[in-house]
Order: C-alpha cells, then structure tokens, then sequence
C-alpha cells in the first residue's frame, strides 16, 4: 500500500462555509495530516523504495518486471532505446490495466552522440469511418458509456508501429530480442501482485464482460487470481511472437490485424483493416523551453503536456519560490493560479496539428507568459468564470497510464509515457489475441465544451474526424543541464500528468530536493474547471486555511499522477519510483 501520502475520501469545500468550519471538516476527514508526519512519511517510504543509484544505467517503471526485463538490456549492451522498447512489451504483459500493443503513446530520446533529442508521436488516431457526433445521444448530449465502454471507443492503435519504428532508427537489438522477456512472462506466468490483484477487483464488473478477458485473469467463479498465483496468457503469446517474427505488419497487415477488424465489423465497432494498415507514428522535433538556465525539452501536439508544462515554468519562473518555501501556501497558490491559466488556454489552442494550426510558439514563449502574468493576484484566487482562453497567436514567432525513464551508460535517455487511457481501457479483449483495446476516443471532445473522463474541456480543435489524433495531457519530459540530462521524468494520472511533471521539476530545481523527496511530496493541482485547488494529503491546517483565505475551493482527493523519474547529478544516476504505484522499482547498474 502506499507509504508516503494517506488516500483518502473527497472533502470539497466551497469559498462559502467559513474557514473554522472548513478546516474541521479537513480534520475529520482525516485530510490535513500524513500519517506518519511528511518527514516521517519521507523515510517510511523510502525504506521500501530506496532511491536506486548507478554508475551506467538505470531504468525506472511501474512494475518490477519491466524494470528488470529493460536493466538486463542495458547490461548486455544495449542502450536506452532498446531497454525502453523492451520495456514497453513488457508492460502489455505485467501492467494490462495500462502497459499496452493496442493503444499508443509517445517517446522522447535524447541521444547523446548528436546531442539531438527526438519526439516519436505514437498516439492512436479515429478510424476513418469516426465523425464528430458520433458519441451524442438522441437528444445532443455527450454519451460517457459509448465513448468510454464501448467498442466505438477504441482509437486506431499505435504501440506496436511506435515501439518497432524507435527500434529500427535508434536502437541496436533486434525486435525479436525486444519482445523475449515478454513472450517469456506471457507464456510461463509471473507471480500477481497485491496491485494487480486490487486492479483486476476494481476492473472486475466490466472485464467480465468480454468473455476473452474473463477467462484470462478470472478464476472460472468470477474472482481475480490471488496474490502470488500464477497468471499466464496463452493468446497474447501466440501474438507477441507473430510481432516477433512477423515484424509490425503481423499486426497492422496480418493475422492480428484481421482479428481485430473481423471482431469490430461483427460487433458494430469501427476500426478496419485499412484503418490498422495506414496507421503510421510520426517523428516530431521536441518543445523547447527555458527555465533558470535549465533546458526543459518535452513532447509536442498532439500532446498538451509539454507546452503546457513550459507555459506554466514560464509564468512561475520570475517568482522566487525557493524563498517562499516548498508547499507554502503562496508557492500553492502561484502554481495554482499558472495551471488554471494553462489549462484555459487547452481548452481552445490544443489539438492534433495535422488538422489544425496550433499556436505553439505563441503559448511557450516568455512574452505571453508575461502578458498573462499580469493578470495574476498574489494575494486572490481568481475565479475560474472569470478566466477565459488568451490569445497566444499574438505572440507567436513568424486515470490509467504508465511511464518509464530509462538511461544508458552512454549518456543517451529516454521519457516514454503511453496508455489505453481509463484502466484496461474498454475494458474489452479481442478473442483469440489477448489484446486489451483502448478507449483514447473518450479524448476527443465529444461536443466542445462538455468535459471528458478526466472533467478536461475540449474545443473545436479536438472534435472527432476520420484520421485525426486525439488530444491528450502525456508530458514526457528531459531536462538538460550543460547540454547533458539532468532529469529524466513523466507521469501517469490523466488530467493530473502535466501538475505531476511540474511539480518533479520545480521541486528539484527550485527546492532542491533529492529525487526521492520530490517524488514523495504531496502534490496540488488546478485545472481551470471544475472550480476546486485539489491537493493530496499531508498539506498542513495552517496552508490550507491561507489558502482558502486567498479564495480557493479546497478539494482532498486520492493521491494523483505517479511519476518515474531519474536525476543525474555529478555524474551518478538516481531513480525513485513513486509510491503511489505499490509494484514501481527503478534499479541501476
């Protein structure tokens, strides 16, 4: 379970009640305080998850055996790109509620020799046969079960050709070698873990509606395997290894493929053949952004993370947050007021760009930043009815995810994050292939305005259209120091990735925390609507009455993103995985 943060109920709290009233109600919901003292709650964690130190390289996941699958990669010679490869096949096996080979994701690579860092977007896309109504009922409305749960929901996926595309360009092993520890793992069963175990409970009403996921991690009475017992998946071997030896086409062109296709058209789903078979991924060049002397490099569009994670850096970077001090109330509620600003602005400019012009160069440059600064009180949460989208192109210049960081003993590092997106995606399994599909179409805006599973607001930019790619919050992201990596970092957590990363980031740097003690910090989170400052346990009841006497909506929820990250500092490599994920482990070497 997990050892820093205590998760618990959701307190909410309107500007309304007074602030006595409010902080008893914080109180006996058990909210304000960690279990242990966040010092405490510091070392607890940290005597389970030792923050691992190497001198070549280091791989940081969700699930041990990934971690260790991608480690002996390394160590056999391979670099970061092919650990990173590996550990992606890896995940479909061990992590299913997240890890994937139907559903996409994207990839950045610094490579050392070149000095060059590479964005590789392998987010699925809407089948050609999608159309912007489709997921509004009979009387207009945006129909959550039909986006979410049913076949429709399910994008065109893009994990095998990404994964297969990053090996063949900047790795060294073969496909085959990539795919051993999974094959292995999916055919010869690996122990279920109390996380597994918890998931497949919480999953368990809808997975059992797919018969084909049923029969896999269901006992024949309808209970999940216990802890410690064996979990094997015949089918998705026989795929695994038709990857293997076919390549990608197995899938996109293939038996696979046809599977898939032939079960959706039976079905009423959308994906065809054609769909799978034009599927390709994209190499992008990376955001760049600045933030006190540090090089912030991340993911671009289709994903809203890296820009926004650089707009907010912008907007903090004239503070001086160290001297405010680390989760003071003002530190709070200036990251605060920069996430509602940035999260406005993606409910209008952010989509995918090969549909649309999309702003970018406007949203991270340090003039808008500016510009918008000056619209923020030190001392009052503005409203979020009173803040609407900028106009960034003035400024311009002519639930379930996973992520991984790896580095390699040659300098090279890469952030992956990818995701079916709600937790086991559809919840639905192909027969016969052992394949989880996604349900990412929930990420488009299914009618502009209306919020989607995470409450984010979506616009024009990311209605649903034949061949486009959904919008989504992944932020995997390097930062550079001297030219060199000095952060490697991502999260899983929906709406919450892009506050999670920020935080790793602001944390190191400008608190100068180890990575374990970033990691382990509580986090806070503001996404423009609905209207509440959210915010993990261990705050103290001092902060949290500043804080609403500044005019925020306090809301204590469960504990949010979960962050794999590493921190190079004089030459040694450090990783932490988060705690908030019971089967993470980072090992060096």
């Amino acid at each position: 379970m997990n050892q820093c943060i205590v998760c618990l109920g959701r307190v909410s709290l309107s500007r309304g009640f007074s602030f006595v009233l409010s902080l008893a109600a914080l109180l006996l919901a058990g909210g304000v305080f960690p279990l242990l003292g966040q010092d405490a709650a510091i070392q607890s964690s940290m005597a389970r998850f030792h923050p691992a130190e190497g001198r070549q390289g280091m791989v940081a996941t969700q699930e041990a055996n990934a971690t260790r699958a991608g480690l002996n990669v390394l160590k056999e010679g391979g670099n970061a790109v092919d650990a990173a490869v590996t550990v992606g096949f890896t995940l479909a096996v061990t992590l299913p509620r997240a890890g994937n080979i139907a559903g996409g994701g994207f990839m950045l690579a610094h490579l050392a020799e070149s000095g060059k860092t590479i964005a590789i977007d392998y987010r699925e896309k809407a089948p050609l046969g999608g159309f912007r109504d489709m997921f509004l009922d009979e009387k207009g409305e945006a129909d959550s079960e039909k986006s979410r749960y049913s076949l429709l929901a399910a994008g065109v996926p893009g994990t095998v050709r990404g994964l297969a595309l990053a090996l063949e360009n900047y790795g060294t092993i073969s496909l085959a070698r990539a795919l051993q520890p999974a094959i292995n793992l999916a055919e010869n069963g690996f122990p279920v873990t109390d996380g597994l175990r918890k998931s497949l409970l919480e999953a368990r009403e809808r997975l059992q509606k797919s018969p084909a996921a049923r029969k896999v991690f269901y006992n024949a009475d309808g209970t999940p395997f216990k802890s410690g017992e064996i979990l094997r998946q015949p089918d998705l071997t026989a795929s695994l290894r038709l990857i293997a030896e076919k390549g990608p086409d197995a899938f996109y062109t293939g038996s696979i493929g046809a599977r898939i296709a032939a079960d959706m058209e039976a079905k009423g789903g959308l994906i065809t053949l054609n769909d799978l078979a034009s599927y390709q991924p994209v190499i992008r060049p990376v955001v760049k952004g600045a933030y006190r002397g540090y090089e912030v490099l991340s993911m671009p569009p289709p994903s809203s993370g890296g820009v926004h994670l650089i707009q907010i850096l912008n907007l903090l970077e004239p503070y001086d947050l160290r001297s405010m001090g680390q989760q003071s109330a003002e530190s709070i509620h200036l990251m605060a007021e920069t996430m509602k600003l940035a999260y406005a602005d993606r409910s209008k400019h952010l989509g995918d760009p090969d549909f649309a012009a999309i702003p970018v160069d406007g949203l991270i440059s340090k003039e808008y930043a500016e510009h918008l600064r000056r619209t923020i009180k030190r001392d009052r949460a503005k409203p979020s009815n009173a803040i609407a989208p900028g106009q960034p192109r003035i400024f311009q210049e002519s639930e379930e995810t996973t992520h991984f960081s790896i580095v390699d003993r040659w300098g090279n590092a890469v952030a992956n994050t990818y995701t079916l997106n709600l937790s086991y995606g559809n919840n639905y399994m192909v027969p016969g292939t052992g394949i989880l599909l996604n349900n990412q179409m929930d990420d488009f805006s299914a009618k502009p305005g209306t919020p989607n599973a995470f409450g984010l607001i979506g616009g024009e930019f990311d209605a649903v259209e034949p061949g486009k790619r959904m919008l989504s919050s992944m932020a995997p992201t390097i930062v550079l120091k001297d030219g060199k990596p000095f952060i490697i970092t991502g999260a899983a957590g929906g709406s919450r990735i892009i506050s999670t990363v920020l935080q790793i980031i602001v944390n190191v740097i400008d608190h100068q925390m180890n990575i374990a003690e970033a990691t382990n910090a509580p986090r806070v989170h503001h996404q423009w609507y609905p209207e509440e400052l959210r915010v993990e346990t261990g705050l103290s009841p001092d902060t949290l009455r500043l804080l609403m006497e500044k005019g925020h909506s306090i809301s204590i929820k469960k504990t949010m993103g979960a962050a794999q990250s590493i921190h190079i500092e004089q030459g040694k490599l450090f990783a932490s995985p988060d705690p908030r994920r019971e089967d993470a482990l980072a090992e060096g070497y």
